[in-house]
């Protein structure tokens, strides 16, 4: 008989409310074994990285205001990649359970005899308030909550539900005007809703807003209660709106506010005076362009959105293996000739180390050469192997290192210095002047990555970013390289510019800017602390 394929299962995984940061970890350890992922519009894209590369990724959202599949085809889809032996994350913004169509889904999926699973999420119902300073309880204020679709399933009462889930499935779906709140097929009790819960929560409303302030206010709500709509909450672009039941639509058009959106109807919007936190953090709503190596980049990244930045990674370097290992292969081989080591950098300290456990060998073969670093984060990567740095230069760069070894004799003494095929040739150069005998080997190249060139002439020729920033004079080059530009003028023109160093800034200024903020110190804290008091400096 033919061997018969395993089911495999699906999981409908709660994505939170925008801010990857407030995923859970079971929703973590899914993706990371899915093998298709099927995700909507609300879903942060960022979350998509965390499942393996060969997963098949399927978009469900909207697309020119329709949705790219209808909610049978990602039943019957989710049902047959599952069939097909495959793991399976429907990826919701929000929580499933919570006007996201899991309910549905789950239904088509146990019809389907499909094994499945529910991973909750962190709620946009109560997450976008917290983020907004807004407690939808609080035991002086609010002692009940409702969470509220702001638009019915025009079918819903024929099918007698109360809390409707189809309808409310995608956030940035307000759409139907035969679902208007005051249609004559809503099965809200307003009566009750307006003078029985302390806060109400909508979901989905934007567009009914003129109508559900209208019908709380004719069924007793006062019409001074606290109203705030809340656009993208958690996120680095997060807008919030208040104001009260009278004057709520009229400010929300003014604002030019669109979906998605949440409004929060009580007296709790009021504590958003004293308990807003998110939007006074030191970078909230300035768009920062990272341009380093991908893997380099989450250390600055998150020292960036910790303030409340958002960030846009714009990776201008890929590290790429020598052409030929041969001449670091050697140079591992003769490791007990050497009386110095040199690392200029976090990736010549990873490439070194790889061939020397390619070598079968480990950090026994480093013998009794003394080790220098050009700076911390390169002494943090030794020290990952258990080996502390000799040498870590006050001074950042090269000409630090020169000058950190000139207090021991060199005559005779033989150094190596693994590093990228293309870098500034001081090291060896002074360094020879000082009687050692430097052996320069290629330990990695630093390519352009050459497939970011859409990505960058996207984001420059769209909404522009408040500012980039440059950690080495390869990634400026490599950046108008992208751009297939011999000067940075134009196309940065009124992008401030931030510098790790005066290196970094000698190229910026080649190609034609000036450099808004130069670091104190050639190092990724130091630039952040340089950002946030430049920003500081023009709200001040």
């Amino acid at each position: 008989m033919p061997k018969q394929s395993s089911v495999g299962k699906v999981y409908l995984v709660g994505a939170g409310p925008g801010d990857p940061g407030l995923l859970t970890l079971r929703a973590r350890e899914i993706l990371e074994r899915a093998g298709v992922v099927v995700f909507d519009h609300l879903a942060n894209p960022e979350l998509l990285a965390l499942a393996p590369p060969k997963a098949k990724r399927i978009y469900a959202g909207k697309q020119a205001g329709a949705h790219a599949l209808s909610q049978d085809r990602i039943n019957r889809l989710l049902a047959n990649e599952a069939k097909r032996g495959k793991i399976v994350v429907r990826l919701k913004g929000g929580d499933p359970f919570i006007f996201g169509r899991g309910g549905e889904e789950a239904e088509a999926l146990a019809a389907a005899a499909v094994p499945f699973e529910i991973i909750p999420g962190v709620s946009s119902g109560y997450a976008a308030p917290a983020y907004a300073g807004i407690p939808v309880t609080h035991r002086a204020v609010a002692s009940s909550v409702a969470f509220i679709t702001g638009h019915e399933d025009p079918e819903k009462g024929a099918r007698g539900l109360v809390v409707d889930a189809r309808r409310g499935a995608s956030v940035d779906g307000e759409r139907s005007p035969q679902a208007d709140l005051g249609g004559a097929v809503s099965s809200l009790h307003w009566a009750e809703l307006a003078t029985g819960v302390d806060t109400l929560v909508f979901f989905m409303g934007l567009r009914n807003l003129p109508v559900i302030a209208s019908k709380l206010i004719t069924h007793g709500r006062p019409s001074r209660t606290p109203v705030a709509v809340i656009r993208w909450g958690t996120r680095p672009d997060q807008q919030v709106v208040t104001g009260t039941l009278t004057d709520i639509a009229a400010r929300v058009e003014e604002a030019g506010l669109e979906p998605p959106a949440l409004t929060v109807v009580g007296d709790v919007v009021a504590l958003r005076e004293k308990l807003g936190w998110f939007e006074k953090k030191a970078l909230f709503g300035r768009r920062i362009v990272i341009t380093r190596a991908r893997h380099q980049a989450s250390a600055l990244r998150r020292a960036l959105e910790e303030l409340g930045a958002q960030v846009i990674e714009l990776p201008t370097i890929a590290i790429a293996r020598p052409r030929s290992w041969r001449d670091l292969d050697r140079a591992i081989r003769r490791l007990d000739q050497y009386d110095w080591v040199l690392f200029t950098s976090a990736n010549g300290v990873r490439k070194f180390f790889e061939r020397i456990a390619a070598a079968q060998k480990d950090v026994r073969a480093m013998g009794s050469a003394r080790l220098c670093a050009i700076g911390p984060a390169t002494a943090k990567e030794l020290a990952g192997y258990h080996l502390r740095a000799d040498i870590v230069p006050n001074e950042y760069r090269a000409e630090g290192i020169v000058q950190a070894l000139k207090r021991y004799d060199l005559r005779g003494k033989k150094i190596l210095l693994p590093r990228a095929r293309v870098a500034r040739d001081v090291v060896p150069r002074e360094l020879g002047r000082l009687g050692a005998t430097v052996d320069v080997v290629e330990a990695y190249r630093a390519v352009i990555p050459r497939e970011n060139k859409k990505l960058a002439h996207e984001i420059f020729s769209h909404s522009r970013p408040d500012m980039i920033t440059f950690t080495s004079s390869s990634t400026v080059e490599n950046f108008a390289a992208l751009l297939d530009v011999r000067s940075l003028k134009k196309i940065l023109a009124g992008v401030k510019i931030a510098s790790i160093g005066p290196i970094t800034s000698r190229n910026i200024r080649r190609f034609g800017c000036r450099p808004a903020i130069q670091a104190n110190y050639y190092t990724i804290p130091a630039l952040v602390e340089a950002i946030q008091e430049y920003f500081s400096r023009q709200h001040s």
